[in-house]
C-alpha cells in the first residue's frame, strides 16, 4: 500500500512540475492617462492570457469594449472615436520571455522577466519590450507588467478639442493569475 501511495505521489508531483502551459480568462488590463485637464482610468477584467513555459511564449488578448470607465461618455468616445472598437474589436500582445531559463517555476518566488514581442492595437502592430515579473506560488503563476503606450504609435487620433484631456503617453498595467491549463 505504501508503495502505491509513493508511486502516486511521484506521478502527481512529476505531472505538476512538468506543466508547460498556463491560462486565464480573467486577466486585468488597466490604463491610466494623466493630463493637465483630467485623469482617466479604464479597467478590463476579461483579458485572456496563455503562457507556454517550455518555449517562453506568452499571449494576451483583450476585447476593447470590455474596458470600463468611470464616466459613460468617456467609454463611448473611447470605443467609437478613438480605438474604433467595432472595426478593431480586440488588442493582442504576442511575445516571448527571453530569460525563461532563469525562472524556476518549481520554486515559489518573484522573478524578473525580460519580454520581447508585438502589440496590436487599433489594427497597428508595434514591437515592444516591456519588463515584467513572474510570481510563482504553488502551481499558480502570476504575470505582472507596467509599460507606456503612445496612442499616436497605433494611429489613434486625438482631436484637438480634447487633446488637453488625454495624455500623450498612457500607462498600461497588466496582471494575470494563471493556472495550469487543463487538457
Amino acid at each position: 500500500m505504501k508503495t502505491i501511495i509513493t508511486v502516486l505521489l511521484i506521478t502527481v508531483t512529476t505531472a505538476l512540475s512538468a506543466q508547460t502551459k498556463y491560462f486565464t480568462r480573467n486577466g486585468t488590463v488597466t490604463f491610466f492617462s494623466s493630463a493637465p485637464m483630467e485623469d482617466i482610468t479604464a479597467e478590463n477584467y476579461n483579458a485572456t492570457a496563455v503562457l507556454d513555459t517550455e518555449t517562453g511564449a506568452v499571449e494576451f488578448s483583450v476585447l476593447m469594449k470590455s474596458f470600463n470607465f468611470k464616466k459613460a461618455l468617456m467609454q463611448e468616445h473611447f470605443n467609437e472615436n478613438y480605438v474604433e472598437s467595432d472595426k478593431f474589436p480586440k488588442s493582442t500582445f504576442k511575445a516571448k520571455i527571453v530569460n525563461m531559463d532563469e525562472i524556476d517555476l518549481s520554486k515559489d518566488g518573484s522573478y524578473p522577466a525580460q519580454v520581447e514581442g508585438e502589440m496590436t492595437i487599433h489594427g497597428v502592430t508595434q514591437s515592444i519590450s516591456p519588463e515584467g515579473t513572474i510570481v510563482v506560488k504553488g502551481e499558480n503563476v502570476k504575470l505582472e507588467s507596467k509599460f507606456i503606450v503612445k496612442p499616436e504609435d497605433y494611429d489613434i487620433e486625438i482631436p484637438d478639442v480634447v487633446r488637453e484631456k488625454i495624455a500623450k503617453e498612457i500607462e498600461v498595467t497588466v496582471m494575470a493569475d494563471l493556472e495550469p491549463l487543463k487538457r
